[in-house]
C-alpha cells in the first residue's frame, strides 16, 4: 500500500533530491515524499480509494504534475515521471566528474604561410568538472596542460614553440583554465565564461560548448561526452613572435583555434588502463 514511483530526467537519469506531494480533489495535501539516491519514492501510508494529484519538484527542474487513482488496496503507483531542467536545457547528472585524458584531446591550429594550416595538440593534461545540481550557472570545469606536451608532428618545430620565443615551457610550464560562469545558448550549447592562464599572462576566455551525451563505459563507469571550441589571440599572451616571409605574408597566423574533445568520468575515480 502507499505510494511508489520513479522520479528521472529526459535522458533516464535519477533525480535524487525530488519531493513528491499528493493532493486529493480538494487540493489538501495527504502525503509528501522524498526521492532515495535512486530516484525512487516508496511510502507506505495509506490512501484513500479515490483520484489525486501527483505534483513532483526538484531544485534547478520544472515542476511535473501526474494523475493517480487509488483502489480499495490503498495503493497508488505513479510510475516514471519525468523532469525537464528550467529553461529546457539538459546536462549529466549533477556532482564531480573526472576528465580522461585517454579519451580526450586539446587541439591547435594555426595558419600556416597563409594557405595551409598546422595541427598541434598537447598530450599531457588532467581536469575536473563539477555539475551544480541546482544552478547550473554555478557548474565549474578546471584544467591544467603541460604545456611542454604539445606536438605538432614536427620535432624541430616542437623545440621552437616551447622557447622564449613562444609558449617558454621553461618559466611557464602550466596552462591553466578555470571557469568563472556559465551561460545556456539552447537545449544543448553552452558558453563557458573562464579564465586561461599562458605564458604568465592570465585573460578571460570564452568557451563554446556543446554536450553530446552521456553513457555507460566498458569498466562499470558513467561518461559525458563534450565538444568545446575557442580562438585565441597570439598577442593576447604575449607571444609575439612572427618571420614574415614575404610582403604582408606571416610564416605562422597570429590567431589560434582551440578544439577540444572532452569525455569525463562520473565521480572522482582513478581512470582505468587500456582503451
Amino acid at each position: 500500500m502507499g505510494l511508489t514511483a520513479r522520479i528521472r530526467t529526459r535522458d533516464g537519469w535519477a533525480v535524487s533530491h525530488a519531493v513528491v506531494t499528493v493532493t486529493d480533489m480538494t487540493g489538501t495535501q495527504v502525503l509528501r515524499a522524498e526521492a532515495d539516491a535512486e530516484g525512487a519514492v516508496r511510502d507506505a501510508s495509506p490512501l484513500e480509494p479515490g483520484a489525486y494529484t501527483v505534483i513532483v519538484t526538484a531544485v534547478g527542474y520544472a515542476p511535473a504534475a501526474a494523475s493517480a487513482i487509488v483502489t480499495a488496496s490503498g495503493r497508488a503507483e505513479v510510475g516514471t515521471v519525468t523532469l525537464a531542467r528550467q529553461g529546457g536545457a539538459e546536462l549529466p547528472p549533477p556532482g564531480p566528474w573526472t576528465i580522461d585524458p585517454a579519451h580526450s584531446s586539446v587541439g591547435a591550429v594555426a595558419q600556416h604561410l597563409g594557405i595551409s594550416s598546422v595541427h598541434g595538440r598537447f598530450t599531457d593534461f588532467t581536469g575536473a568538472i563539477e555539475i551544480a545540481p541546482d544552478d547550473i550557472a554555478k557548474s565549474r570545469v578546471e584544467a591544467v596542460i603541460r604545456a611542454a606536451s604539445i606536438d605538432t608532428g614536427n620535432a624541430m618545430r616542437d623545440g621552437h614553440l616551447k622557447s622564449p620565443d613562444f609558449l617558454d615551457v621553461e618559466n611557464y610550464p602550466e596552462i591553466t583554465y578555470r571557469s568563472t560562469g556559465l551561460t545556456a545558448n539552447g537545449p544543448d550549447r553552452w558558453t563557458v565564461h573562464g579564465e586561461l592562464g599562458m605564458h604568465g599572462v592570465v585573460r578571460p576566455v570564452d568557451l563554446d560548448l556543446a554536450y553530446l551525451g552521456t553513457g555507460p563505459d566498458p569498466w562499470g563507469g558513467t561518461r559525458a561526452a563534450f565538444r568545446a571550441t575557442t580562438e585565441l589571440r597570439r598577442e593576447d599572451f604575449a607571444m609575439n613572435y612572427n618571420q614574415v616571409v614575404q610582403a604582408g605574408i606571416a610564416a605562422i597566423g597570429t590567431t589560434l583555434k582551440v578544439e577540444l574533445d572532452v569525455q569525463a568520468v562520473q565521480g572522482e575515480v582513478p581512470l582505468p588502463a587500456g582503451s
